[in-house]
């Protein structure tokens, strides 16, 4: 089995890429992990993987300047149905609009738009960047076997937006930092978290051992 992990000028493809080795030797996959920006690679890959740090526009630009990689993108992964998990921005992109500094398009695999984050009390900073708990709003495969709610494993983030579904249903997990923040989403063969698996420790390795045995 082959995991594209996509390169395309942002996110923390080092540490992703360990991330996933060490998951696939914890779960005793047998997994090639690629980083590319190679269509061709993504068409070859059986799960595909979107990081992203930075700003929803520049992200969104690095994917277009790539030639064939938005083209591959929506043919693998929606035409194909391929496992595919976005991480922050990556998870961001997935929206129908980013509202960061102006309006831009996003790929409409997950209706709504990604806001800024507005806490109810300035004692809460933005960006939120720190460990949270998770609640839960609906079962989900990539979230099998890791203890989640308030005395549950932490998560990792480091974000100043955040999406807001249009359907509730799309919403896997929720956390708060003044404000209730979407923190998982998913639909179909579609996954995406706000937080970084691959700095959340044990719940990280966790999830990311649940999405190279993922079967949507």
């Amino acid at each position: 089995m082959s995991l594209v992990i996509i390169d395309y000028g942002s996110g923390n493809l080092h540490s992703a890429a360990k991330a996933f080795e060490r998951a696939s030797r914890d779960s005793g996959s047998d997994v090639r992990i690629v980083v590319s920006s190679d269509p061709q690679e993504l068409r070859r890959a059986e799960r595909i993987v979107l990081p992203g740090v930075g700003a929803f526009r520049d992200c969104r630009d690095g994917i277009m300047a790539v030639p064939g990689l938005r083209e591959t993108l929506q043919e693998q992964v929606i035409a194909q149905a391929k496992p595919f998990l976005g991480i922050c921005v990556g998870m961001q992109l997935m929206a129908t609009r980013g509202l960061e500094h102006d309006e831009t398009e996003g790929f409409g695999w997950i209706a709504g738009d990604v806001k800024m984050i507005k806490p109810r009390s300035s004692s809460f900073k933005v960006p939120h960047m720190g460990w949270n708990t998770l609640e839960q709003r609906r079962p989900h495969p990539l979230l099998d076997g890791i203890p989640i709610g308030e005395s549950g494993f932490h998560a990792y983030f480091v974000h100043s937006y955040h999406l807001d579904p249009a359907d509730a249903a799309d919403v896997v997990a929720l956390t708060e930092h003044g404000a209730t923040l979407t923190a998982m989403v998913a639909r179909a063969n579609l996954a995406g978290t706000q937080f970084h698996p691959e700095k959340s420790q044990t719940l990280g390795l966790r999830l990311l051992a649940n999405f190279l045995r993922w079967r949507p």
